[in-house]
């Protein structure tokens, strides 16, 4: 729904870290500046090294890898 913040809560909580760990700590000289650091943090940071209690304390490219790598689960023998 427009304007519910509880209806997209893990985007709004990711958003909150990212200014509060990176873009707040900085001070951008143009936005062409702030959009490489932003990115560099998300692809070289949060998605590589920072670790994510709801993702088994790893970060989520790790997660995925290992997700990646177990077998589906079999829902019925007749599919």
């Amino acid at each position: 729904r427009k304007g519910n913040c509880w209806d997209n809560a893990v985007m709004e909580r990711f958003f909150l870290s990212l200014k509060t760990e990176r873009v707040w700590q900085r001070d951008y000289a143009n936005h062409a500046e702030a959009m490489m650091d932003i990115a560099d943090c998300i692809i070289g940071f949060y998605n590589s090294v920072r670790l994510h209690s709801k993702l088994g304390n790893l970060p989520p490219n790790a997660f995925e890898q290992q997700s990646a790598i177990k077998q589906p689960i079999v829902v019925s023998e007749k599919t």
